[in-house]
């Protein structure tokens, strides 16, 4: 099948986005497992003349899949209407030639957004991801395709009995550190400091937090909401609403971030963090996250990145 939304799906894939780690890629196409009203789908995606092309095997529809298809990949918005919005400012009008076809990677599993953000504080893309597939083939579940094995995350019920480290597992058994070594632990997983935010946020989403009713709130009550998750601050809680929620209006804000809006629009004046975040969502507005994801990435290839590094 044949999504006729225009797309750039390698640079989707690669952009890093913190909705999920990149699809499995084989061959020409981007390979993965999702679930559709607790079903596992099988989703094969390709690029066919900046069109996606769409293979899925499981027990759903044809709209099903081509409706989660269009939510993964954010195929209804209308990147024809963003450009022309980018071209009336002189500070964007170039962001386009860098990045042309890039588009939100929303998640597919929303716990695992909020997992993979967590992880992505102070890393780098490369480890967070890892970490991420990991996870998922410790404790998710497995599912075998075309001699292929994919995993979908693990709930909040199932993260939250994790060991955080080989001592608490030695404990609980009874037996001595130097005749133990655990791999089926947290911090095995390379997250590092970020394990026992990762145990408290699994627990929350067990036992108290209503991960569907968050995207029923507003911008400003969901906001509110992520940000009494451990390990989730500002920059965090917006990356979740906007790759895991598609809260589009969202403005993750970071030191790269701050260093681009300071040079395009504040003449390199200093200018805190918080405050890039609230210029980027009142001149963007709904745009906001399309010109955070834009920004970063025209930076990352245009070589301003490298001028701001000086």
């Amino acid at each position: 099948m044949i999504i006729k939304s225009p797309i750039d799906l390698e640079l989707t894939q690669s952009s890093g986005q913190t909705s999920q780690d990149p699809w499995m890629k084989l061959n020409d196409s981007y390979n993965d497992v999702a679930l559709v009203d607790n079903k596992p789908v099988f989703f094969s995606v390709s690029q066919s003349n900046n069109y996606l092309s769409l293979e899925y095997n499981g027990d759903i529809s044809n709209k099903q899949a081509i409706l989660k298809t269009k939510e993964i990949f954010d195929l209804d918005f209308n990147l024809d209407k963003f450009y022309k919005y980018l071209n009336n400012y002189s500070e964007l009008e170039n962001v386009t030639n860098f990045c042309k076809d890039l588009r939100l990677f929303i998640a597919k599993d929303k716990f695992e957004c909020i997992i993979s953000s967590i992880c992505s504080a102070n890393n780098s893309i490369a480890r967070w991801t890892k970490s991420i597939r990991d996870i998922k083939i410790k404790w998710g579940k497995k599912h075998s395709f075309h001699n292929n094995n994919f995993y979908t995350f693990p709930t909040p019920s199932i993260l939250s009995e994790v060991y955080l480290d080989d001592l608490g597992e030695m404990d609980f058994l009874g037996i001595e550190e130097d005749s133990f070594k655990c791999k089926n632990n947290l911090k095995s997983c390379g997250v590092g400091y970020r394990a026992p935010y990762i145990k408290s946020a699994s627990l929350m989403f067990a036992l108290e937090m209503n991960l569907s009713e968050i995207s029923k709130m507003s911008y400003d009550e969901a906001f509110e909401t992520i940000l009494k998750v451990p390990g989730v601050g500002p920059k965090v809680a917006d990356c979740i609403l906007l790759y895991g929620f598609n809260f589009k209006n969202a403005f993750p804000a970071d030191v790269w971030i701050k260093r681009i809006i300071s040079y395009l629009y504040f003449d390199g004046k200093d200018i805190s963090v918080s405050k890039v975040r609230e210029f980027g969502m009142d001149e963007f507005g709904d745009y906001a996250g399309y010109v955070q994801l834009y920004l970063f990435h025209y930076a990352r290839k245009s070589g301003l990145m490298n001028k701001l590094k000086k």
